[in-house]
């Protein structure tokens, strides 16, 4: 489980078919490092399966490449990292858990004042689904909040600080390029307790009313989440 909030940016500089190696300078990140640990590589968990002095290796699947970002990268350019949520530490941004759901495009980055405004496309309805005005989304794992999108969530804006554009790889971006999205999780959840509505009744799945106090309904519509004060 991350954050969304990149710690610092490391170089992706081997990219194999089974495995990536990512050198970082942030004597932070790589102090508590261990083998077995989690890191966001732009927004996608990677097990590290070898720690080096400036970086550390980890074992890349085909589902991987194939969904992310990672496996259509030139070797040589940054990538946000961060390292695993610990008990205890500050959650600033939302909870990411690093599983991408598709990817997105940069249509343009434009500084104002504040901010810079930029705009993506989505093409994957995987990802697209789970966009909503004011909702939370993770682009190369960085936790953004949706400024603007459409009905269909097939395109959104955000507005990004000068300090995050900064401190992460959105600052490299050019229009055209290819990024990791990642929805968020309690939108998915709610979307499945939704449809619910069309299951079968919990006692034809084995389980056991416990009683008129916690006996569980044999749906979960949105009539009942609204009776309940969850809508």
């Amino acid at each position: 489980m991350f954050t969304g909030l990149i710690q610092t940016l490391g170089t992706l500089s081997t990219l194999s078919e089974t495995e990536v190696q990512v050198t970082c300078k942030d004597a932070r990140l790589l102090r508590d490092l261990e083998l077995g640990d989690s890191v966001a590589v732009d927004g996608v968990c990677l097990t590290v399966m070898r720690c080096l002095a400036d970086g550390f290796v980890a074992a890349v699947s085909p589902e991987t490449l194939d969904r992310t970002a990672l496996g259509r990268r030139n070797v040589e350019i940054p990538v946000n990292l961060e390292a695993s949520l610990r008990v205890g530490s500050k959650l600033g941004g939302h909870f990411v858990t690093g599983h991408v759901d598709g990817a997105g495009y940069l249509e343009s980055a434009v500084p104002t004042e504040t901010s810079w405004e930029m705009r993506f496309s989505v093409r994957d309805r995987r990802v697209a689904r789970y966009i909503v005005p004011k909702g939370s989304i993770a682009v190369n794992g960085i936790s953004l909040t949706v400024a603007d999108c459409d009905a269909a969530g097939s395109w959104f804006t955000v507005a990004v600080i000068p300090l995050t554009y900064a401190e992460t790889n959105l600052q490299h971006l050019k229009p055209g390029d290819r990024v990791n999205l990642e929805g968020d999780i309690l939108g998915k959840y709610v979307e499945k307790f939704l449809r619910l509505g069309d299951a079968t009744p919990f006692e034809a799945q084995g389980f056991e009313a416990q009683g008129t106090e916690d006996a569980l309904p044999d749906s979960l519509t949105p009539a009942f989440l609204a009776e309940h004060g969850y809508l």
